[in-house]
């Protein structure tokens, strides 16, 4: 017979009575609850109950999985509060003109970045979106440092030259047009690696990949038309602008340097294996289209 009424899952959350005797034991150990890897679920029929098949839970799902969903909700909770207490002692710091806002300035534009590498992969390219996609810690070493050496000179500038490297006695606007071209940096890097990110969708991978998956395609429409690598683009001058706010010089030169020789390298063998996947498609679109980073062709 067919069945009458929607399928009803078991109850995930109800345990065996010896689960429950065993609590009030002194003398065994209480283990943490997790939930099954199968649930089993009753169909109502018109004269009787039947169990349908087990359906199969993820194990990366749990705790300790790649995709684990605790890990995940730790991570977003984190960054919400970083960008949030970051974001209030930059608004005040600036409200009382002390040029130290910028350090926790830098620290919610970080917050944005993570969250947005997440977000932008569970949204458009969800089977990818695991815990590693916020990239917190698949950086590597370099890319902390990198940021934790952008902190320390702001701080050290501060106390050396209070009013920054660029302080004309005369005048605050050779600071001001600095601190607002690195701003504009930001917002516009960070805008076009998200659209890059949305566009490319699950053709986008945060490694760069050697075999072609059967879902792979080559993407041209959208910003993709307009930048041959537009992430990279995106991520480039977003990392030059935040050094132009903090008024960093000696990370402003690093970061160029680094970041440069970075993608150089990297794009030079990605595309050796775009080329292999797509032949004269990719060599035909490398042409008509820029990297948009000086000297990379």
């Amino acid at each position: 017979m067919s069945p009458t009424s929607a399928s009803t899952p078991s109850d995930p959350f109800s345990e065996p009575a010896e689960h429950f005797n065993s609590r009030n034991d002194s003398h065994e150990a209480y283990t943490a609850w997790r939930p099954p890897t199968t649930t089993r679920h009753t169909v109502h029929t018109n004269n009787s109950l039947t169990t349908a098949e087990p359906h199969s839970l993820d194990p990366s799902l749990l705790p300790g999985g790649k995709t684990a969903l605790s890990g995940i909700s730790v991570r977003a909770f984190f960054l919400g509060v970083a960008l949030g207490v970051s974001s209030i002692i930059s608004i005040f710091l600036a409200w009382q003109q002390i040029p130290l806002w910028r350090v926790p300035f830098f620290i919610s534009s970080l917050c944005v970045f993570h969250f947005l590498e997440f977000w932008v992969t569970a949204q458009y390219n969800t089977r990818n979106a695991d815990v590693s996609a916020y990239l917190l810690g698949s950086n590597g070493a370099a890319y902390n440092i990198a940021h934790g050496s952008a902190v320390v000179e702001c701080l050290i500038s501060h106390w050396l030259a209070p009013h920054g490297y660029f302080f004309d006695p005369d005048s605050s606007r050779i600071p001001a047009i600095i601190v607002f071209t690195g701003a504009v940096l930001m917002l516009t890097g960070q805008t076009v690696r998200t659209l890059a990110m949305a566009t490319a969708a699950g053709n986008f991978n945060h490694i760069v990949q050697t075999e072609r998956d059967v879902h792979h395609r080559l993407v041209t429409s959208g910003i993709y038309s307009l930048l041959r690598h537009p992430s990279y683009f995106g991520f480039f001058w977003w990392g030059l602008g935040t050094q132009l706010v903090l008024q960093n010089v000696v990370c402003f030169v690093g970061f160029t340097v680094v970041l440069w020789r970075f993608f150089q390298s990297r794009i030079e063998r990605e595309e050796k294996h775009l080329v292999t996947f797509f032949q004269n498609h990719y060599v035909e679109y490398r042409k008509k289209t820029p990297v948009g980073i000086p000297f990379i062709v």
